[in-house]
């Protein structure tokens, strides 16, 4: 019997995580330099990479990040009522991953780390650990 599951291909899952993270910049009203910021992309390759016929490869870690900032869109879906949820990367925080920056700034300067830190710390908050 063959496999019931067949992992996709690479192409097809770049393709559905650039779809989603562009909505999610443009839920959270992101700046072309903000999105670009938090792909670790310059700004005129995240323009051609949210196009439908971007055919560029993205690195391992645009990928992570990628998943990381879908993920911190959904933990702040479940935490916070929808407007809130929608401004909180662009708000100043007090929290311990921002030193009173914006969440926003916190991530693109600290990379996929800061990325990856910011996604726990939701999850957390999230399930009251």
């Amino acid at each position: 019997m063959e496999a019931a599951l067949k992992p996709r291909p690479v192409d097809d899952l770049q393709a559905v995580g650039l779809k989603a993270y562009s909505r999610v910049a443009d839920a959270w009203s992101l700046t072309v330099r903000e999105a670009a910021g938090l792909c670790d992309m310059s700004d005129s390759s995240w323009k051609r990479a949210k196009s439908a016929n971007f055919r560029g490869e993205l690195t391992r870690d645009q990928l992570l990040r990628l998943s990381a900032l879908i993920g911190i869109y959904k933990s702040l879906q479940l935490y916070f009522s929808p407007d809130l949820a929608d401004r909180w990367i662009r708000l100043p925080n007090t929290g311990p991953e921002f030193d009173g920056q914006r969440p926003v700034d916190a991530m693109i300067d600290g990379g996929l780390p800061k990325i990856l830190s910011v996604r726990t710390y939701l999850d957390a908050l999230r399930g009251g650990a």
